[in-house]
């Protein structure tokens, strides 16, 4: 079964014991970077979460209610998915997109005056789009350029 959890730092061992591929790290920050700048910026409007499998962390993500989102919605309810990542030894299980199914109604649960999820995808990283489109993200035609390349910019009200 998966579930979504507010990342604790008992999660971080098993978050930290994974590394991607040099295509997957082309996309996403391992959850170390990530939390590592959480951190140090200690802004408070960022919040990790831990995707679990049967009561074991194996990937994690980011909501981050800052000033980023901005750049890819207008809508100031909205939060912005990032830093997604599944740790490869339990890819393709289904796991990433059973967290995407599920983020709906934990934004809701722990921020309800969120409305919105929005997030950005490499056009090059054709098996997360999908995934997302398969969640009920939508593509509405939007993109923008970013050192790495291209990105499509998805949305998916809540």
């Amino acid at each position: 079964m998966i579930s979504l959890a507010f990342y604790k730092s008992e999660d971080f061992e098993d978050l930290t014991s994974y590394a991607l591929d040099a295509l997957q790290s082309q996309f996403t920050a391992l959850p170390k970077a990530t939390l590592g700048i959480i951190k140090q910026k200690n802004s408070g409007d960022k919040f990790p979460v831990t995707i679990f499998m049967d009561g074991k962390a194996v990937g994690f993500f980011v909501l981050d209610f800052g000033e980023d989102k901005l750049d890819l919605t207008e809508n100031s309810n909205a939060v912005l998915l990032r830093s997604l990542s599944v740790n490869p030894q339990y890819q393709g299980k289904g796991i990433g997109k059973n967290a995407m199914l599920l983020v709906s109604d934990f934004v809701k649960a722990h921020f309800p005056d969120c409305n919105e999820v929005v997030l950005a995808v490499n056009f090059d990283n054709k098996n997360a789009y999908e995934l997302y489109l398969q969640c009920g993200f939508r593509d509405n035609g939007k993109s923008r350029e970013v050192s790495r390349g291209f990105q499509h910019l998805l949305s998916k009200s809540i």
